[in-house]
């Protein structure tokens, strides 16, 4: 049994917070350069061009990338052989937020309740999915979600013989209904089965997935090819402006479902993918 205090959560939380929002992902870097290649607008090119630009900045500068510096989404891996001391380890995910969005002077967006909208001040609290796994190490991963696509994303509970297309025809009405609101290209999500709250948390899970990496089953590989060829037909392209790169990637995860049920859900993530993750 290995112990770990809280406090080494916190602290991670903390960095993780701060460096999410002003280093974007080799990854994501790589996927500008190569879009800028195919884009068949000049103006989607030029846009591609200054997202390359504002990364350059945002790391050299220790700005953020964006002002919206989102919804603090952090996903807890906590090994079975680990022991949690010194305090409260969904509070010391808290306050990991709270010491990185003042420290890195990251804009507060969030607000106490719905509908009376009185905002926090610290960005808390974060939202929090937590899985007990094998091994004694916590892995964390924080993903800093902007409001812009999150807004855009949806579920639907389709019918067992709607079948592939079916699947394909919601997720691609989806991102069209979404047009430039996301501020495209997007990164899009797909969580199929489960149960309604299984297939949102697999597609926020799938855009953590590095782009350009295909899922390990060949069928849902190939689904993936498919829906970014047909997402990229639309014609939306770089911040909505017209273009052949309306989304970098479509990642899709899957989960065993009931007889009756096909639900799918669509979380969509902006240009600015920002997550980072950690072992303690």
């Amino acid at each position: 049994m290995r112990e770990v205090n809280v406090r080494v959560i916190t602290e991670t939380v903390r960095d993780l917070s701060i460096r999410a929002n002003v280093e974007l992902g080799k990854d994501v870097l790589d996927c500008f350069e190569a879009c800028s290649k195919t884009e068949a607008s000049a103006t989607g090119r030029a846009i591609l061009a200054q997202f390359v630009e504002n990364a350059k900045i945002a790391v050299t500068e220790r700005m953020p990338l964006c002002q919206d510096t989102g919804f603090a989404v952090v996903f807890l891996d906590i090994g079975q052989e680990v022991r949690l001391v010194g305090g409260d380890v969904n509070e010391a995910v808290h306050e990991g937020v709270r010491q990185g969005y003042k420290e890195g002077y990251l804009r507060k967006s969030i607000v106490k309740d719905p509908l009376r909208r009185v905002n926090t001040g610290d960005n808390t609290p974060a939202v929090i999915h937590a899985r007990i796994v094998p091994g004694d190490k916590i892995h964390i991963t924080l993903a800093a979600k902007g409001g812009g696509s999150e807004n855009m994303s949806g579920i639907a509970m389709l019918r067992p013989a709607d079948g592939i297309e079916g699947v394909k025809k919601f997720v691609v009405e989806r991102v069209d209904k979404a047009g430039p609101n996301p501020c495209p290209p997007t990164i899009v999500g797909v969580g199929i089965g489960g149960t309604f709250e299984i297939a949102a948390l697999l597609s926020k899970k799938a855009l953590l997935r590095p782009l350009g990496e295909r899922h390990p089953d060949p069928f849902y590989a190939q689904l993936e090819t498919d829906l970014l060829a047909e997402i990229n037909r639309l014609g939306i392209g770089p911040m909505g402006l017209g273009g052949s790169t309306t989304s970098l990637d479509v990642h899709v995860e899957y989960f065993p479902c009931h007889i009756a049920s096909l639900p799918v859900a669509v979380n969509i993530q902006c240009h600015s993918s920002r997550h980072l993750e950690a072992e303690i």
